[in-house]
């Protein structure tokens, strides 16, 4: 009887190694399109502390004009061409994410080049990824955390890779561009879209909108992919995705960051979706986007601004019980550290103790700046400001 019983656990332990080694094969064969990509940022997903800025912008094809065929053959990409599309990404530890388009026509002042102001397009082709991140910075105020340069067979490869996206295509789109190889044929309505028609609803430009309309089409295709890839029914396509990705962008980000981007995958998204604000125009012979920078510090004020950093908050400094001038030489450190909203003010009162009253997080990181004084959490909030500073007998002499 022991024998046969040892002989039947031996062959119940057979069929479970047979079987979970057919499990891992499977897996294997799942998870390989994507092992260059683990390797090199694969970690396990993490919260963050702070929102994550990623700038994301789609290269152009650059046509080789030299080939004895035509329609001439791109060449090989090398990612430093025009960005023809433009998005800074804000990506919060609860989920939530913001894009902010910025119109490739946009006329602003590049940063580093020598010819000046230009189209934003331009600024990779001068300067490569840390001109165009140090012009989108000087342009919005927000610094990039990091990058993403995408070829234009990235969306389309990321649309196959996850089976398709369901957009609503608001007009008939019918274009042909031999020497681009670009042919679209598009009907209006909700429908799945191939990798192929997905490039050819981003690219189409015969609506009168011009720009303007493509950075729409570009806002409501991000919407749907993020929507689609997030689908639990979705998860196993996920190695695909990331392959895809991977074959098709150069980025700096880092494994920490892809980390807090997965983390923040899990909590979300909700995505919102905004565009610079402003209105054609010509320079010289050239139609160009005129930035309405008034309006654009508004909107990134109120929507792209981190809650935790007071830094790009509304700081109200009164002198309470310090020597005269005080409130004013401290707004000027202030600023000089990079605060954003600082307003001085007299508020004669006695006040032994400096205090910095407001939500906690940022108050104390103000206090950090500040380095003397206390944090006052019972103090009222001050009309028309976020954080607030009473200078003390503490205040050090300037």
């Amino acid at each position: 009887m022991v024998p046969h019983a040892l002989g039947a656990i031996l062959a119940r332990v057979r069929r479970v190694l047979a079987l979970i080694l057919i499990v891992l094969a499977g897996l294997v064969a799942l998870l390989s399109p994507a092992f260059p990509a683990l390797a090199r940022y694969g970690a396990l997903p993490r919260h963050g502390e702070k929102p994550l800025n990623v700038l994301l912008a789609g290269v152009d094809v650059d046509y080789d004009d030299k080939a004895g065929v035509w329609p001439y053959p791109a060449k090989p990409e090398d990612y430093s061409g025009r960005t023809d599309t433009i998005v800074m990404t804000q990506v919060r530890p609860d989920g939530t994410v913001k894009l902010l388009s910025i119109p490739r026509d946009s006329w602003v002042p590049i940063v580093g080049w020598s010819g000046g102001s230009g189209k934003i397009n331009s600024a990779n082709v001068h300067g490569g990824p840390d001109m165009l991140v140090n012009t989108v910075q000087a342009l919005t105020g927000v610094r990039p955390d990091g990058y993403a340069l995408l070829s234009l067979n990235a969306l389309r490869a990321v649309t196959e890779a996850v089976g398709g996206v369901t957009i609503d295509v608001p007009q008939r789109m019918k274009y042909d561009d031999n020497a681009g190889n670009l042919h679209i044929d598009l009907q209006p309505g909700r429908q799945r879209l191939s990798g192929e028609q997905a490039e050819g609803f981003l690219r189409f430009r015969k609506d009168n909108l011009g720009d303007i309309g493509r950075v729409g089409r570009q806002q409501q295709f991000l919407t749907a992919l993020i929507a689609e890839i997030r689908r639990p029914a979705n998860v196993w396509k996920l190695p695909r995705v990331i392959a895809a990705l991977d074959a098709n962008a150069k980025t700096n980000l880092t494994r920490a960051q892809i980390a807090e981007l997965l983390g923040a995958a899990q909590r979300g998204p909700k995505v919102s979706t905004y565009t610079v604000p402003g209105n054609f125009g010509m320079v010289g012979a050239a139609s160009v986007w005129n930035v309405d920078t008034p309006r654009l510090d508004a909107l990134l004020g109120e929507q792209f601004r981190d809650p935790n950093d007071p830094h790009g908050l509304r700081v109200l400094v009164f002198n309470a019980d310090a020597p005269d001038g005080s409130a004013r030489r401290l707004k000027a450190r202030l600023e000089s550290l990079g605060y954003r909203n600082v307003t001085a003010a007299n508020e004669a009162r006695p006040w032994p103790v400096t205090t910095v009253s407001g939500p906690a997080a940022p108050a104390a990181a103000l206090l950090r700046d500040l380095g003397y004084g206390q944090l006052d959490p019972a103090a009222p909030g001050t009309p028309g400001s976020e954080l607030t500073i009473r200078l003390g007998r503490d205040t050090p002499a300037q």
